[in-house]
């Protein structure tokens, strides 16, 4: 892209807004005394937190929260949205430094690893070893134990969400006793802590099995939302060679949910893994990205100008543009960093049966035109069908469309989001889309009864293992337990 010195002149000008922007409303709004999570939707105080350090102080603190009535909630990273990690009065345990690598058999291809442990530990681990795990977050920061239990899921295409790749694990329940979990010992609880979001206990370790490392091509393709299922049946699911995938769709007004673009990764048997599997640890130029997506935030033609300026960036690249499995799954910069007193950025997933695609986003577009959301970016992953997992978002195959909306943070203003996010399920649910479960809490208790028709056999269960409510969260209490803090 060739630019002249007023043009040049004028993105130089606009950078240094970004700049004086991100810093001087990085601010903060909350009680240092409070504990809260990413969303900053209902900072509490909490009876303490205590950092997981060695088995028996872990064992040791479940068996004195039952004997004192307290509620535990268990937190890894920390940004799950809807309160999943904390309770009024009640302990959090910090599993992020709970994280050694316990075991590893590079020709079984599986790691045993402690709860805490990032997908990043794990990486530089294997990584020599040509080895790479089968699914995770777009970002390697996340602890193992928090994405298990939220069932997480990512760009590959062919593993499925996080429940394929764990073996096994090993979890301290209520009665202070640790038990060994897999599809074959105590496995009517493997489905249940898979998405359970730390309702039945704490993950103490984990077993996955691993894939191979591999290197990659990347190419990119244009489209629009109307032929977006089409091409994703034709083009990438029936060539076994794409193993990764991921599209954006536009959110600027002059292409308002209409374009899309595509990124596949597709082995590429001619290059040397050796050549490729150095790891980085940051993307290139993802400081320059931040600043224009402050852009995004708050202009039109900041929108306008984003979009033009990251398709530009994916099509500026050389045709088979090449990198390891590793690499591609390594993104560790840092995740969803604005800060503004006063107003927070947001996550909502949706996910939707691939012929639903086009109906939903033709809806979409029609609602978001109407309400009043700030929607900054929507991304598409592909995720497999998944019977296993009690409350599982996909019972069919289902493509994940990633909403980041900035929200205010009052009370009024929280109001008319929820109401508008609901108003966007309700179409999601005719469409026999689902949500995940993660992210703020802003879905009515109907719907997520409607959503996950399973959640009976989760209380029932819950109250089984867990018959005082030792391990207790927001999360639960609004849609699961007795009383919910909002209808």
């Amino acid at each position: 892209m060739n630019l002249s010195m007023r043009q040049a002149a004028a993105l130089l000008a606009l950078l240094f807004v970004c700049i004086y922007v991100y810093i001087t409303h990085n601010g903060s709004d909350q009680d240092p005394f409070l504990i809260t999570d990413y969303s900053r939707l209902h900072p509490v105080k909490v009876e303490r937190t205590v950092r997981g350090q060695e088995e028996q102080q872990l064992v040791a603190l479940v068996k004195e929260a039952g004997k004192k009535n307290l509620k535990i909630s268990i937190a890894g990273q920390r940004h799950s949205q809807g309160g999943h990690t904390y309770y009024k009065d009640g302990i959090v345990v910090d599993m992020t430094s709970f994280q050694r690598i316990l075991s590893f058999d590079p020709m079984q291809k599986t790691i045993r690893v402690q709860a805490g442990a990032t997908w990043r530990d794990i990486q530089d681990y294997v990584n020599a070893y040509g080895l790479s795990v089968k699914t995770m977050q777009s970002q390697n920061v996340f602890t193992v134990g928090g994405s298990i239990s939220i069932n997480a899921h990512g760009r590959d295409i062919r593993n499925g969400s996080m429940i394929k790749s764990v073996e096994s694990f090993r979890l301290l329940m209520a009665d202070g006793q640790i038990r060994q979990v897999s599809r074959v010992e105590n496995a009517d609880l493997f489905p249940l802590v898979l998405g359970g979001f730390g309702l039945f206990g704490i993950i103490m370790d984990v077993t996955l099995s691993l894939t191979e490392d591999e290197v990659y091509s990347v190419s990119m393709d244009d489209m629009s939302v109307e032929t977006y299922s089409q091409y994703f049946y034709d083009q990438v699911l029936s060539d076994p060679e794409i193993r990764m995938h991921i599209a954006r769709i536009s959110v600027a007004p002059d292409s308002f949910l209409k374009e899309m673009y595509a990124l596949n990764y597709s082995v590429d048997p001619s290059a040397q893994l050796s050549e490729y599997n150095q790891l980085s640890t940051r993307e290139r130029g993802v400081w320059i990205s931040k600043l224009l997506f402050n852009l995004n935030r708050s202009f039109d033609w900041g929108k306008n100008a984003f979009w033009k300026l990251q398709h530009h960036h994916f099509s500026g690249k050389d045709e088979g543009d090449r990198i390891s499995r590793n690499n591609a799954m390594r993104s560790d910069s840092a995740f969803m960093e604005y800060r503004a007193a006063g107003r927070n950025d947001l996550l909502q997933e949706y996910f939707v049966p691939v012929k639903e695609f086009t109906g939903f986003i033709n809806s979409l577009r029609t609602l978001l035109r109407k309400e009043e959301l700030e929607l900054l970016n929507i991304t598409v992953r592909y995720v497999n069908e998944d019977k296993e997992s009690v409350l599982s978002y996909a019972q069919e195959d289902m493509f994940a469309l990633v909403l980041l909306f900035n929200m205010p943070l009052s009370a009024e203003g929280q109001a008319r989001s929820k109401q508008s996010i609901q108003s966007i399920l309700d179409q999601l649910i005719i469409h026999r889309g689902t949500y995940y479960l993660p992210y703020a809490p802003f879905p009515s208790v109907e719907q997520f009864r409607t959503v996950y028709p399973r959640y009976n056999d989760l209380i029932d269960s819950k109250l089984k293992y867990d018959p005082k409510q030792l391990f207790y969260n927001y999360f639960y209490e609004q849609y699961l337990g007795e009383g919910p803090i909002s209808q």
